[in-house]
């Protein structure tokens, strides 16, 4: 108390500001963290004990009881058909990341190293699909792949993945290249090293730290996608968000929870991997 009375005004209405800023953003999922452990299967404000029943019950590792499948409150349909969205979401993140990132980085390195007529349309070309809304973009796309005859599916949600995910991993790779210095390549061709050979050995090293954010940031927007998914998504493709997003309509659950908290605990470790990373970069 002594130290905030010390601030001024201004210094005090920033900590504020942040400490409210913080508040809003994370005490949503804090709220759905503690509610996962709840052991009430009906209201999901009303806290009735600590329980991890729901973690079994969504991990196979435990049957519902027989009170609450008989209820209206059961509606987590079947552990095999989570795992199966679980399945496609991985699935199709992974396919995904890889496509966008050697797109999004061969675009990258060509509009950054290349001088060509239009340039600066196709660079804002790539961009926008980023600023486009999503239900404009899932519409065109179920559009398209209706009119093209195209068969709903793992296939169609990829494509329709790759569209937009290009876009984050070209304008992370773009900015790490204006930060790189082109005299490096020069050098390396000065001492005979062919263009493969400069882009292996010394463009591709410095690149890798924006690649791998764009990467990962790819994979995550991949996995937690809904509208656009839910477009062009076929009626055996349910991914993970579409999944959860049907069981919300009904309710909001304990099984829903868990489901969140096991999310956020996976995106949790694949940012801590990538700070790791990057501190282990720069020492």
């Amino acid at each position: 108390m002594k130290y905030l009375r010390r601030l001024p005004l201004s210094a005090m209405l920033l900590t504020f500001y942040s400490l409210l800023f913080f508040a809003f953003i994370y005490a949503p999922l804090a709220l759905i963290v503690t509610y996962s452990f709840n052991a009430n299967p009906v209201n999901m404000m009303v806290w009735d004990g600590f329980t991890l029943d729901w973690y079994r019950i969504i991990l196979g590792l435990k049957d519902r009881p027989v009170d609450i499948v008989n209820s209206s409150s059961a509606y987590l349909d079947s552990t095999d058909q989570l795992l199966e969205a679980l399945r496609n979401s991985l699935i199709i993140a992974t396919s995904t990341t890889t496509i966008s990132t050697v797109i999004g980085t061969s675009a990258a390195i060509a509009l950054a190293r290349f001088r060509f007529r239009m340039r600066g349309f196709y660079r804002g070309l790539m961009m926008m699909p980023m600023t486009m809304p999503d239900i404009v973009l899932g519409i065109g796309l179920l559009i398209f792949f209706v009119s093209a005859g195209a068969k709903l599916g793992l296939t169609t949600i990829i494509i329709g993945h790759c569209t937009f995910l290009t876009s984050y991993v070209f304008i992370i790779v773009q900015a790490r290249m204006a930060g790189l210095d082109p005299a490096l390549e020069e050098a390396s061709a000065d001492l005979g090293a062919n263009e493969w050979l400069t882009f292996r050995k010394v463009l591709l090293p410095q690149l890798m730290p924006g690649i791998a954010g764009g990467a990962m940031l790819a994979f995550i927007i991949s996995m937690d996608d809904l509208v656009i998914t839910y477009f062009i998504s076929g009626t055996d493709s349910t991914t993970l968000p579409v999944f959860i997003f049907s069981m919300v309509r009904r309710g909001v659950k304990p099984e829903i929870n868990a489901i969140a908290t096991l999310i956020i605990l996976v995106s949790i470790i694949i940012a801590a991997v990538g700070l790791w990373l990057r501190a282990r970069r720069k020492d």
